[in-house]
């Protein structure tokens, strides 16, 4: 495909951003739908070496490879982003084992903001079953009590009536592994993310405080047990080795409401933003790219993850030119 002039990518970038900024369901006519186009050592031989988990689908240059959808019931948003992306069975065979991956953190309620909202993973949790899912393990490696938090966000609850398997982290299930990357060698990973099949990363779109924004790479911190704050020193190469060892099948970004202030716990509702908003994408870099820029005016030289992590081939910073379908319901 031919790539547009640049002063056609530079309307396409404002209008994608004014369109994010605006939020809820005011920017676009109900219905329409647009595009928008050095290592050093290793670990000890004794180290199992895990082969880095890729568990993305072909492209289809027929397909959109964003989607954007608002409107007020976030399970209707993810039906129609991902109806749109080429439906459920696109990403999701008979028997496979999927792994559900939201943002549980946090001790807090679905609207402080801090948790990804537990409607839009139920909805990912059915639309996986009614593909034929053999198994759908929702987790993530809490920061608060996990079972706190995945009570208290809702996500328990949520998922649960939907048939998802809840598995919280037990230091029995984490295994010691080669992540093979620059600055993370070994870590222990929890065990679930390492057999699963197909794994859906489901970030919230938040602010951090030390980064600015946490989205969908900074979610992968989920993954690892052990002493995560040591990998704050060197945050944005870590958080690309992350996301080379973990490539998702699809990324969905919940930004119903978007905690903007105070992150990444929050706990003051003044500090969050309703938008009514849902993105979806098979380039994690692009939807990144997309809601740091549009919600924190951060772009890849206030986040150098999102250009360490295209210069590795995981996706574009220059989310204008991603092939994009909007969507008012």
């Amino acid at each position: 495909m031919t790539a547009p002039p640049e002063d056609g990518r530079i309307r396409r970038r404002e209008a994608l951003i004014r369109l994010l900024r605006l939020g809820g369901v005011t920017a676009f006519a109900g219905g329409m739908g647009v595009w928008l186009s050095s290592r050093s050592h290793r670990p000890e031989e004794t180290l199992p070496l895990i082969s880095k988990r890729n568990s993305s689908v072909p492209a289809d240059p027929s397909l959109p490879e964003m989607v954007i959808a608002q409107g007020d019931d976030p399970r209707a948003l993810v039906r129609n982003a991902l109806e749109e992306l080429g439906g459920i069975r696109r990403f999701i065979a008979r028997g496979d084992v999927v792994l559900v991956k939201p943002n549980i953190g946090w001790d807090r309620t679905p609207e402080q903001a801090a948790n990804t909202n537990p409607a839009v993973v139920a909805e990912v949790v059915r639309l996986c079953q009614s593909a034929g899912a053999a198994r759908v393990v929702v987790t993530d490696v809490s920061c608060n009590e996990p079972r706190r938090c995945f009570e208290r966000s809702g996500i328990a609850t949520a998922a649960s009536a939907e048939g998802a398997v809840l598995t919280l982290p037990e230091e029995r299930k984490f295994r010691e592994v080669d992540l093979r990357g620059d600055v993370l060698r070994a870590w222990p990973v929890f065990e679930p993310f390492l057999s699963a099949d197909k794994i859906i990363n489901i970030p919230i779109a938040k602010h951090h405080s030390l980064t600015g924004a946490t989205l969908g790479m900074k979610n992968w911190y989920g993954i690892l047990g052990g002493q995560r704050q040591r990998l704050h020193q060197h945050i944005h190469e870590s958080l690309v080795d992350l996301a080379e060892f973990m490539r998702p099948t699809l990324t969905i970004l919940d930004a119903y409401r978007v905690l903007l202030r105070n992150g990444p716990t929050g706990g003051n509702l003044e500090d969050v933003a309703f938008k009514k908003t849902l993105l979806a994408s098979t380039d994690p870099v692009a939807v990144d790219a997309y809601a740091a820029k549009a919600y924190w005016d951060l772009d890849y030289h206030k986040l150098p993850y999102l250009k360490l992590a295209m210069d590795r081939g995981l996706g574009t910073v220059k989310f204008e030119t991603v092939r994009t379908r909007v969507l008012t319901l």
